[in-house]
């Protein structure tokens, strides 16, 4: 049986990438300090033999016993309100997280998949966006903890793949959704569908007319355990070509919710970017991969799931 460990593993998408992991017989080590991640987003996977979840914060050293053939390095706060308010472990998951594990890849001859972000490209000035784009980022501004610690972390991981002929794959992940997004994570979809439920004015930031890409999270991990199965090293962009306005969003969750909730608007972040689409053609050539799931179905699946978590008193 392979063996995986997946930092950041009860988090929303580190979660996911477990629980598919297991499904395909893959021995299953998830790594998490639970600072965002939660032991409920994987309680189902918690009696299975092949799963175990250790408490730890990967900015310190790992070691882990027997054998490992692949490591997923997931762990980081991923959306803006969480990064806001943890800057520093951010940076540093972003940079030592990495170093520690690409060390524990290179100790165990393990292959080595890193979770970069579109965020690498910051405010784009080219668009769509393809991995030869080299971006357009604010080093110092708020929201640069981030991008600069994805920035980082791949140069470092491309230096081991140099340095020590690690196979290393780099994947940038655009807007995903689904379940087992935190009600209060920040993020824009699971923002607009809590405050739908509830019945209160849909948060818009600026005027509504900044583009983002949703990826539903089945499609993402798909596209992401593909990579980590092909031969490619590098960076590659895994999301949905299907560019949407935020008020497209907005509009949309309120159909799918039935929610008579009026659209509010308030001032635009710094550095928020106002075009985001990925160019998927390398993802396609390689891969074969391309989304499945139109937006509508999955804001109608992702609301099912925050149903269900409100009838177990978990919102």
């Amino acid at each position: 049986m392979p063996r995986a460990v997946v930092t950041g593993g009860a988090g929303f998408l580190g979660s996911h990438l477990c629980r598919a992991l297991v499904g395909q017989g893959w021995g299953v080590l998830a790594v998490d300090n639970l600072l965002t991640g939660r032991i409920e987003n994987v309680e189902d996977l918690l009696e299975s033999p092949t799963f175990e979840l250790k408490e730890q914060d990967v900015s310190e050293f790992v070691a882990v016993d027997g054998r490992v053939d692949a490591v997923l390095h997931f762990a980081s706060p991923a959306s803006p309100r969480d990064y806001l308010e943890h800057p520093i472990k951010t940076l540093k998951v972003g940079s030592l997280g990495t170093h520690n594990t690409l060390g524990l890849a290179k100790s165990a001859g393990a292959r080595y998949l890193l979770a970069s972000t579109s965020e690498v490209y910051g405010d784009p000035q080219v668009h769509p966006q393809g991995e030869d784009y080299w971006g357009h980022v604010n080093p110092i501004g708020p929201r640069g903890v981030y991008d600069e610690a994805k920035r980082f972390a791949e140069a470092m991981a491309m230096a081991y793949q140099r340095t020590h002929d690690l196979d290393v794959k780099v994947v940038r992940i655009f807007n995903t959704y689904g379940p087992c997004l935190r009600h209060g994570d920040g993020r824009v979809v699971s923002n607009f569908l809590v405050q739908a439920m509830d019945g209160k004015p849909l948060t818009v930031y600026g005027d509504g007319t900044q583009t983002r890409s949703y990826c539903y999270v089945d499609d993402e991990v798909r596209g992401i355990l593909a990579l980590l199965d092909s031969d490619w090293i590098g960076p590659m962009n895994i999301g949905n070509p299907d560019e949407f306005s935020v008020l497209e969003l907005a509009q949309a969750v309120l159909d799918v919710t039935g929610s008579a909730s009026e659209i509010v608007f308030e001032p635009l972040p710094l550095d928020d970017p106002v075009r985001r689409r990925p160019d998927i053609t390398l993802a396609n050539d390689v891969l074969g991969w391309r989304p499945e799931v139109d937006l509508r179905e999955g804001l109608a699946r992702t609301y099912e799931w925050f149903g269900r978590e409100r009838e177990r008193g978990r919102s």
